[in-house]
C-alpha cells in the first residue's frame, strides 16, 4: 500500500454490518492499520500548513478499525502485536521535555545528552527543574489505540517542588459498546473496572466535551505520564486536536519511565525480568509504596503514586531548586 491507497481506503465508506465473516475482518482490519501508520507517518513528515489531509482522516480511520476489532472479537487480538503503538518517545521529544522540566533550550540540553541522547541522565541532573506539570494515566481495553478504547482518565497538577502536593484531580469513566455488558470489560484483571462502572457512559471518542477538557489541560503545561508514549500514541487517535497541538509544539510529554532508568542508579543492578522501571517497582524502591501494597491501576491513584515517586527522586538526586 503506499500514501495514495492509504488515503483512498481511508475516504472510503464501509458499511461494518457488511464486514461479517473472519477473513474479511481480518484482511479489513490489516488494511486499515496498515493505512493508519502510512497516514500518521506522512502526516506528521509534511510542514506545518502543507499537509494534503486532515488528522481527521486517520482518527475516523482509526474508530472504524475499532468498530471491526469489536466484531471480530478484541480477545482474539490479544496476542497481535500492536500495530499503532509507539514503544518509546523519540529523542527529540524527550529534549524537549527535560528542557520544559529546567526551563532552557532544546539547544542546550541536546549539547548536553550527546549522541543519541546517551548522557541524558547528565542533562535531567546537571539543572534544577521548577514549575508546574500535569500528571496524568490512562486504562484501556486493549494495548493498541486503533483496536480498544479508553476506559478511565485521571489527571492532576502539581508544583515541582520538595513538599508539594498534587492539585485539582479529576478523574473519569468512559463508555464502551453495549456487546461488553455480556463479554466484560477487557482487560479487567488489570485495571479491574467492571461494566457497572462503566454503564450508562459515553465512549471518550462521542464525548467531545470530554476530550476538549483533557486537550486543554495537556496544552496548558507539560504533561507526566509513566511510559508517556502510551499516552500519547492513545491520545493522538482518541482526542481530536491532540495530534495537531502535539505537531505544533503545544504539548509536551513528559516520560517518567525515563527519568527512571536514567538517574536511578538502582534501575542498572536489578534483573530486567523484575521490571525495575515499572511504576510499582521504582515506588517501592522509594518508599511511596510499602512492601504488601500493589499499583492500583486506576487513573488518578497512579497519577498520585507517580508524583510521589518522582518527588521522592529528584529530592534523592537534589533536583529542585534550591
Amino acid at each position: 500500500m503506499n500514501l495514495s491507497q492509504a488515503i483512498e481506503h481511508a475516504s472510503a465508506f464501509v458499511f461494518p454490518g457488511f464486514l461479517t465473516d473472519d477473513e474479511t475482518l481480518i484482511a479489513e482490519r490489516e488494511r486499515n492499520e496498515e493505512a493508519i501508520g502510512l497516514l500518521m507517518s506522512a502526516w506528521m513528515a509534511a510542514p506545518s500548513g502543507q499537509e494534503t489531509f486532515s488528522f481527521d482522516l486517520v482518527r475516523n480511520l482509526a474508530d472504524r478499525n475499532r468498530a471491526s476489532c469489536d466484531s471480530f472479537g478484541i480477545e482474539r487480538l490479544r496476542d497481535v502485536a500492536p500495530a499503532t503503538l509507539a514503544r518509546k518517545l523519540s529523542d527529540d521529544d524527550l529534549v524537549r521535555g527535560v528542557a520544559a522540566l529546567q526551563h532552557r533550550s532544546a539547544d542546550e540540553v541536546r549539547r548536553s545528552a550527546g549522541v543519541a541522547c546517551a548522557d541524558l541522565g547528565i542533562a535531567y541532573t546537571e539543572r534544577p527543574v521548577s514549575g508546574t506539570v500535569c500528571g496524568i494515566d490512562i486504562e484501556t481495553t486493549d494495548r493498541d489505540p486503533a483496536r480498544g478504547y479508553i476506559i478511565n482518565v485521571g489527571l492532576e497538577f502539581m508544583d515541582l517542588s520538595p513538599k508539594a502536593k498534587p492539585e485539582h484531580p479529576f478523574s473519569g469513566y468512559c463508555g464502551i459498546p453495549d456487546i461488553y455488558a455480556d463479554k466484560g470489560v477487557p482487560l479487567a484483571f488489570v485495571h479491574h473496572i467492571s461494566w457497572e462502572d462503566l454503564e450508562g457512559k459515553r465512549p471518550l471518542r462521542q464525548n467531545k466535551k470530554m476530550q476538549r477538557a483533557i486537550l486543554a489541560a495537556l496544552e496548558m503545561y507539560p504533561y507526566m505520564a509513566h511510559n508517556a508514549s502510551f499516552e500519547d500514541s492513545w491520545f493522538m487517535l482518541q482526542i481530536d486536536g491532540y495530534a495537531e497541538a502535539r505537531k505544533a509544539g503545544r504539548i509536551v510529554p513528559i516520560d517518567t519511565r525515563d527519568i527512571c532508568r536514567r538517574i536511578d542508579p538502582e534501575y542498572k543492578t536489578l534483573p530486567h525480568d523484575s521490571r525495575p522501571a515499572a511504576l510499582e517497582s521504582w515506588a517501592l524502591r522509594r518508599g511511596t509504596l510499602k512492601r504488601h501494597q500493589k499499583e492500583t491501576h486506576l487513573g488518578l491513584e497512579d497519577v498520585d503514586l507517580m508524583f510521589r515517586t518522582v518527588q521522592a527522586e529528584f529530592s534523592e538526586r537534589n533536583m529542585f531548586t534550591a
